[in-house]
């Protein structure tokens, strides 16, 4: 075999590597439904402890710059505290999209949960967290039917 035969089959062994190291980078990416859907859980966490102070904090910008702290105490608590604890929350669907009614054209995801409550045996919560100015997945919409 000659050098310059060599070195082809060397650069293209070294070509398919690369190119193979590449795919599992991109799959080790996750997804913005799985980004989305651990920060909507630990905001959940913190509507389901009381701590609605803490969940307005932890909320997009955009949630923040429509709803006051004290408007979203009142609200949230006016709805979820008659609810009593929750007993479980699955997941039902995890859905990217670019645009909502109503809202800015932006990156969300719209999550939703079959959920059951101490007082309430079957309720959908749906969950919008979308991706802030900062680059962090914070939720933007929250509603319980």
């Amino acid at each position: 075999m000659t050098t310059r035969i060599r070195t082809i089959l060397a650069s293209a062994a070294l070509l398919v590597t690369l190119f193979a190291c590449s795919l599992k980078t991109a799959h080790a990416q996750p997804k913005p439904e799985q980004l989305a859907q651990q920060s909507a859980e630990s905001w959940l966490a913190l509507v389901d402890s009381g701590k609605y102070a803490e969940s307005w904090q932890q909320a997009a910008s955009m949630f923040k710059a429509h709803v006051t702290k004290d408007q979203w105490q009142s609200m949230v608590g006016s709805v979820r505290d008659p609810l009593g604890k929750n007993t479980s929350r699955k997941l039902k669907s995890a859905k990217y999209t670019t645009s909502l009614p109503g809202a800015p054209d932006g990156q969300y995801v719209v999550i939703q949960y079959d959920s059951s409550f101490e007082h309430k045996q079957s309720a959908i919560e749906t969950i919008t967290p979308m991706l802030d100015k900062d680059g962090q997945w914070r939720v933007s919409g929250y509603f319980i039917k």
